[in-house]
């Protein structure tokens, strides 16, 4: 067989989600896209705002001579100049523009990051439920996930975490506001995060990075304040994109930014523009540079997400549904009924609501909504919900 046995092996196991969109197209040519409800897909249903058409067009213009030429790797100096005078801001550290690399989104950004820092059998210590690709990144550097389940509020234990720290572990990844349960980490809890992690460094004689994976940090609700890694703890990188806040995830645009008092920051930088050219990608996409950089705190109508949240939450809790009202993201993580997630989300699709679930997040027992759909989808789809909960009863 010419396939890798190793590629064969991870489509096995790969995405739910992949298979829930797989499911829809079925449903929906047999249904019509008007009676199926789907809610698998992290998708943004809002658009760019209108600051990105604006910038789109002019940039789109331009005629300059040899503005498609050969850039940097690490991204254009005036737009990462922009770049980290937003993060200098928005994250309470002085940053300068070297410290900050253009990335082909969130997913290339953690893939430099990882490779910058892995050896070959390196652990990689994660919350779960987490962002399935993470075990996929890892894998391609020769490294290994350590997911370390949360507790019923869906925050890490950081007792829990530090149990799992040893000579070998290299990193810890972590997703806010998360991807799938909407939790948000408050300053307070990374200060503390900040200091085991200094704490397990000096006894393991290495230094444990802090990876933050921070796409959609604008879509949050106002109970919960995100708080900022760079201030918590030095050694930390920070990964992001464009996609969510800008609803543009087609763009693949994003950044890695390092913090300016990470052990041996100056080759950490030259190691990440070196796996950006490696792995690949050699620069980030030159127009959607231009055109973020000129956006820099903008973002679409979190208050749209906001009502959607609330509707959906509604929905569930007058069916009796368990669940955590989620502090940030389009994202809902309720429990299953029952406790089998992958029966609920069969039974579900029976009323022809597509939902994802939890296991293919690491975490069983539960399943993901994503509520960025438009509101007659959300609508509709109560009395599905509810007939699915009486089997379960």
């Amino acid at each position: 067989m010419a396939i890798s046995r190793k590629i064969l092996s991870t489509m096995e196991k790969s995405s739910w989600i992949r298979r829930m969109f797989e499911s829809g197209a079925k449903l929906k040519a047999e249904y019509g896209n008007d009676n199926v409800f789907d809610f698998s897909l992290g998708n943004p249903n809002l658009d760019p705002p209108a600051e990105f058409q604006e910038a789109l067009s002019r940039h789109a213009a331009d005629t300059t001579p040899r503005l498609h030429s050969y850039m940097p790797n690490a991204g254009y100096p005036p737009v990462r100049e922009k770049v980290a005078g937003f993060i200098s801001k928005e994250y309470g550290v002085p940053l300068d523009s070297g410290k900050v690399l253009m990335t082909v989104g969130a997913g290339g950004a953690l893939n430099v990051a990882l490779k910058s820092l892995i050896n070959h059998g390196d652990y990689i210590l994660c919350p779960s439920p987490y962002f399935m690709e993470y075990q996929f990144y890892c894998d391609n550097h020769g490294g290994v996930l350590n997911a370390v389940p949360t507790g019923p509020d869906f925050l890490p234990n950081i007792e829990r975490l530090a149990e799992e720290i040893g000579p070998r572990t290299a990193a810890l990844i972590i997703n806010f506001p998360n991807n799938p349960t909407g939790t948000v980490y408050t300053q307070e809890y990374l200060d503390r995060l900040g200091e085991m992690l200094s704490v397990k460094s000096r006894e393991n004689n290495r230094t444990i990075y802090l990876i933050s994976d921070e796409p959609y940090r604008k879509i949050v609700y106002g109970e919960v304040e995100p708080g900022s890694v760079f201030k918590a703890y030095p050694h930390s990188m920070i990964a992001t994109s464009y996609s969510k806040d800008l609803s543009i995830p087609g763009e693949r645009i994003g950044w890695l930014a390092i913090h300016p008092e990470a052990e041996d920051a100056e080759n950490l930088v030259n190691a990440a523009i070196l796996c950006n050219r490696i792995l690949g990608y050699v620069n980030a996409p030159a127009l959607m540079q231009r055109v973020v950089g000129d956006l820099q705190g903008i973002s679409a109508d979190v208050d749209i997400y906001r009502r959607k949240r609330d509707m959906i939450c509604d929905i569930l809790g007058n069916a009796g549904y368990e669940f955590t009202k989620p502090a940030g993201t389009f994202y809902l993580f309720p429990k299953a009924p029952g406790g089998d997630d992958l029966r609920v989300v069969q039974a579900l699709q029976q009323e022809r609501i597509l939902t994802v679930p939890g296991r293919g997040f690491g975490r069983e027992g539960y399943f993901r909504i994503a509520f960025c759909v438009e509101d007659a989808v959300i609508e509709a789809s109560a009395a599905g919900f509810k007939t699915v909960l009486r089997q379960f009863k």
